[in-house]
């Protein structure tokens, strides 16, 4: 009995240890986070989350927030859409965060937002693209340009600049952000006067594609159209490459990652992709950012190192001015939000609560990252 009496005691401790969030800190201001950091977009939650540590670093050592510190609690979503769900979940309701920051992939930024909006918790995510994140709810904002507008500037690059006429598409049918991103490609290409002369499809984690490949090869398309994310177009880009398939490949901000090079090696060359910033700035805010980000973290800092930067930063900001950390007064701040000066361009939030900013073309060029152009809204 008496073991059973201690058995118990310590699982009733440990239920009220799981039940209970942090202690509460009146000279703290707790900030949600959730990330990708394992899974298979690792390198996004990996980079985004660095660049919001930047962030907070920067900002306490600068005084901090309303007279406290910014206190950063983080959770991995391991790259899955279900896993996000439970972990804003649990920074509301347990954690009782002020302010949510995350997520660099739609889906997962769709399965959060409308827990968010629930509770009244501000959201900004550095990198979801996907139209339909910020129309779950006036909480809900984001520090990136939406996926028309990057769709648009694709097209117009194939068909203005490359002087593609005839494309084919290859995308992920289970990824909103692929799905969106390869129907605003496709409107405006074809408003051009070009034509997609096939369309093909895959499933986030595949690794064989030679046979959506052959069926393309055999439409003849001047270039191919890949918006999915990093590992997949660099696996779609050396099998191409091994169909003696040697048209430009073009992609989306998906592809910025180390990982797409240390994949895709030499078989990247004559490839394209839109994304938000490019190291190779020379702007004085830039080489300050890529300076000490390299400093902090021994490593260049890719486009969602410095998104994931800009929303800390841009709601850190936005905290300042509201003068309070209650969810009405953070998401008015953020709404009127005009000009933030981001390393990813000034930013301005408009009516559906999304940045207008600059776009970047990148080029791949014997395993480096080479800027392009840039793209004004």
């Amino acid at each position: 009995m008496k073991k059973l009496i201690v058995a118990l005691c310590s699982l009733m401790l440990l239920v009220n240890l799981l039940s209970c969030g942090p202690t509460e800190n009146q000279n703290e201001i707790l900030i949600g986070e959730f990330s990708s950091l394992t899974g298979t977009t690792a390198t996004f939650g990996q980079s985004t989350h660095h660049g919001l540590e930047l962030a907070v670093e920067e900002t306490n050592n600068a005084g901090g927030l309303l007279g406290k510190k910014v206190r950063l609690l983080v959770e991995d979503d391991q790259s899955k859409p279900e896993e996000a769900a439970t972990a804003v979940t649990k920074l509301i309701t347990r954690d009782k965060v002020k302010a949510i920051v995350g997520e660099v992939a739609s889906s997962r930024s769709l399965a959060a937002a409308p827990i968010c909006q629930q509770f009244a918790v501000p959201m900004v995510t550095p990198a979801s693209t996907n139209p339909e994140v910020t129309r779950k709810g006036d909480y809900i904002f984001r520090v990136c340009y939406i996926d028309p507008f990057q769709g648009e500037m694709l097209a117009k690059f194939a068909h203005n600049s490359l002087g593609i006429r005839k494309a084919a598409i290859l995308k992920d049918v289970k990824n909103d952000y692929s799905v969106g991103l390869a129907q605003f490609f496709r409107e405006t290409f074809e408003i051009l006067g070009g034509t997609v002369v096939a369309e093909q499809a895959y499933s986030e984690g595949d690794s064989d594609f030679k046979a959506q490949l052959t069926a393309l090869k055999a439409t003849e398309p001047e270039a191919i159209i890949v918006p999915g994310y990093y590992i997949e177009a660099a696996l779609i880009i050396k099998q191409a490459r091994d169909l003696n398939i040697t048209v430009p490949i073009l992609g989306g901000d998906g592809w910025d990652s180390s990982k797409l090079l240390e994949v895709g090696g030499l078989s990247l060359n004559n490839t394209y992709f839109s994304t938000h910033y490019s190291a190779d700035d020379t702007s004085s805010l830039v080489r300050n950012f890529v300076e000490k980000y390299r400093s902090r973290f021994n490593e260049m800092p890719d486009a969602m190192a410095a998104l994931g930067y800009d929303a800390g930063l841009m709601l850190f900001d936005a905290i300042r001015r509201a003068g309070s950390t209650e969810g009405p007064a953070i998401r008015d701040a953020l709404a009127a939000t005009e000009s933030f000066p981001g390393v990813t361009g000034n930013i301005t939030i408009d009516q559906e609560r999304n940045a207008r900013k600059p776009l970047v073309i990148i080029s791949v060029v014997d395993g480096r990252f080479v800027y392009k152009e840039t793209v004004q809204p």
